[in-house]
């Protein structure tokens, strides 16, 4: 699988919103550098694995609408916007933000990540 087919692959499936499924896609030494309008997180397998379990809890469904994915050897970027629904109003579907990343990938995995995002 090229870096290209690997990361159209996470963002399809459920990685996003379920941790068992991203920590198939990820490789043991990621690391994923990510500036967003509330600041900079530097985050490890663990850590990453840790803030999707905390998206599963804080919202009743979510999905990713891919905008954009372009490739070059072992990186691919993809742009993306990621809709959720609380579970207080679960009808009602907002965007939880907009989504710019960069993957590089080894063995076959998701090794370094550049995400920037923005609020809606």
């Amino acid at each position: 699988m090229d870096a290209k087919e690997l990361v159209t692959a996470y963002y399809k499936s459920d990685a996003s919103g379920n941790p068992e499924v991203a920590d198939r896609f990820v490789h043991k030494d990621i690391v994923m550098e990510w500036r967003s309008s509330k600041g900079f997180l530097q985050l490890n397998k663990i850590e990453l694995l840790e803030l999707i379990t905390g998206l599963k809890k804080a919202y009743s469904s979510y999905r990713l609408q891919i905008n954009h994915i372009i490739s070059d050897g072992n990186k691919a970027s993809v742009r993306y916007t990621h809709y959720v629904n609380a579970f207080e109003n679960p009808e009602d579907e907002v965007i939880l933000g907009h989504f710019v990343a960069i993957w590089e990938v080894k063995d076959n995995k998701l090794y370094r990540g550049y995400l920037m995002s923005q609020l809606d």
